[in-house]
């Protein structure tokens, strides 16, 4: 922590950041451009963590890239200053600022799949960043990411950079581009949701090992995220943002407990209310044949290890049941499994009573329409060279044969259903926010006129508001269409509002499956417990008091009950 007194406060302070303007260009509107960061200055210490919270298109992100001198295609800054130990890097050649991101400046990004090469090991990966910098030979770096494997509590840290990022659960491949962010000793981390793709278990784990790497370090940090009690557990001090500009900024207690500004209340009873509602009624399952029947279905990769176990699953029409569970538990693969791209090695698949070709290739173009999912990233399910149009219009005419006037009139009526303009099928997936374009994502699967929708973790990647309109998105359209919804979620606040029944998995098998009444209330099975207790406040003492109750109870015990 900074020491105290006006001297040595300023002398701790690393990053300084003055009336800072950053300004977009406005598609399809020569030499005109919007603010998207207003005016905004902050300071941040050595070993301090400044947390930047805020909705979808507030300026987090951008004022966290800015103080790695960066900003996105399309982006200017146009004012102000970001000063970092001394040097103005907004005012920096562009050479001379690529010679601080990495070294004295690092950046951790939301999705550790995406930043990670594939064919690569993680040795090379980790190291890379050292070497380029001529600050260490490739078997110092080599050492320096041991050294940050075992800090941050990997498995076999000593081989651990053998693997490649696709053999390591996500959780692990989060703390990985940690250590490979942590390789040159920065003293500035910018990290950029950093959790939110993870599981409530994983997430802890990962945050623990987070906060300790910058104690350990003495690192500052800048931390964006949308979710309070998260940034609670690891920040020092809170700045709220809205449109581009601050709103507050304070303690991270004052912040939580004595917010001043009524948007910042608004923040903190939204992110209160999602763990404190009372679960709802239970919906009367539709009578008659199930949309969907598991029944004692097993499935394994290359006939190794099973991933899904004995899972027996049956989903009535119009009934939403949601899948949770923490990393490698088995959710995503069980999605892979009912869609027909990774085959069952046991047990059937009925869909409407009708058995189900175990593999993709064996269904019929009817059977594919009736199953449609949506994906929890969409920047990487939507084509980045296709407008929106081209998108939805896919497959209108893949299912129904429709061409010319027709598909742009169903184009035109899916953009409605999914409350966007009629315009937007010229635009292309770059021009739309997060939120925006998981409402084309939708709209694509509902092109199809499903009868199941399987949805992966579709709101993960969504700030608080802008997930609660996809939330209530999707009610309406299974309202209007009758849909059967599949909801795979690490979010327990969102299985609380949407799901009628819950299905708890662990290493591929379901241990607790039922009305969300009666599996999310005591007497709980231990593994439904431990989730349920994973789930963050918003105290500040909270992740330790998690870390302490777990080690006076050993976690494979509870597992094992």
């Amino acid at each position: 922590m900074p020491q105290d007194g006006p001297e040595a406060m300023e002398q701790n302070i690393i990053l300084t950041i003055r009336d800072l303007q950053i300004l977009a260009r406005i598609e399809g509107q020569q030499d005109a451009a919007k603010p998207i960061v207003d005016g905004v200055s902050l300071e941040l210490r050595r070993g301090e963590v400044l947390g930047l919270i805020g909705e979808s298109g507030a300026g987090k992100s951008t004022i966290g890239l800015a103080a790695l001198g960066y900003t996105r295609p399309g982006c200017v800054i146009s004012g102000g200053s970001i000063v970092f130990d001394g040097v103005d890097l907004a005012r920096l050649p562009v050479e001379e600022i690529r010679k601080f991101r990495g070294s004295r400046v690092a950046y951790i990004a939301q999705s550790a799949a995406a930043s990670f090469n594939p064919a690569r090991k993680l040795y090379d990966q980790v190291g890379e960043a050292p070497v380029r910098h001529g600050l260490m030979s490739w078997s110092e770096a080599k050492a320096r990411s041991t050294e940050l494997f075992r800090e941050l509590d990997l498995p076999n840290p000593d081989t651990f950079g053998e693997r490649y990022p696709h053999e390591v659960s996500g959780g692990q491949l989060q703390r990985a581009m940690a250590a490979m962010a942590m390789s040159c000793r920065p003293e500035i981390l910018v990290l950029d949701e950093p959790t939110t793709a993870l599981d409530v278990t994983t997430q802890i784990e990962v945050l623990a090992s987070l906060k300790k790497l910058i104690r350990e370090h003495h690192t500052a940090g800048l931390y964006i995220t949308h979710d309070l009690a998260v940034v609670a557990q690891i920040a020092d001090r809170i700045m709220v943002l809205r449109h581009g500009k601050m709103v507050e900024e304070g303690p991270a207690g004052d912040i939580l407990h004595r917010p001043q500004q009524e948007y910042t209340r608004m923040l903190v009873s939204v992110r209160a209310a999602e763990t404190s509602a009372p679960l709802p009624p239970p919906r009367h399952r539709a009578a008659g044949t199930p949309v969907l029947a598991l029944d004692h279905v097993s499935a394994s990769y290359r006939s190794l290890v099973k991933v899904i176990n004995d899972v027996s699953l049956t989903i009535a029409r119009g009934e939403t049941v949601a899948v949770v569970g923490e990393s490698g538990s088995g959710k995503s693969t069980l999605a892979r499994v009912i869609c027909g791209l990774l085959p069952p090695e046991s047990g059937t698949i009925a869909f409407t009573g009708e058995p189900l070709p175990k593999a993709l290739r064996q269904r019929s173009r009817d059977q594919l329409r009736r199953i449609q999912m949506v994906y929890q990233m969409p920047d990487v399910a939507l084509n980045p060279r296709q407008t929106i149009g081209e998108i939805l219009g896919r497959p209108v005419s893949f299912y129904f044969g429709s061409s010319g006037s027709d598909v742009r009139a169903r184009v035109k009526e899916l953009l409605e259903m999914v409350d966007l303009p009629a315009d937007f099928a010229k635009r292309r997936p770059g021009e739309l926010s997060g939120g925006q374009k998981q409402r084309v994502s939708i709209a694509r699967a509902i092109a199809a006129k499903p009868e199941l929708m399987i949805c992966d973790e579709v709101t993960s990647a969504l700030d608080p508001l802008v997930a609660d309109g996809i939330l209530k998105l999707l009610q309406q359209i299974q309202d209007e269409m009758g849909l059967s919804y599949l909801f795979i979620t690490h979010d327990l606040g969102v299985v609380r509002r949407v799901s009628d029944r819950v299905a708890v998995m662990l290493r591929g098998a379901l241990v607790a499956e039922g009305p969300l009444a009666k599996v999310f209330s005591p007497p709980y099975h231990p593994y439904t417990e431990l989730l349920l207790s994973s789930v963050p406040e918003m105290r500040l003492d909270w992740l330790e008091e998690v870390l302490a109750r777990r080690a006076e109870i050993p976690r494979v015990a509870a597992l094992s009950a």
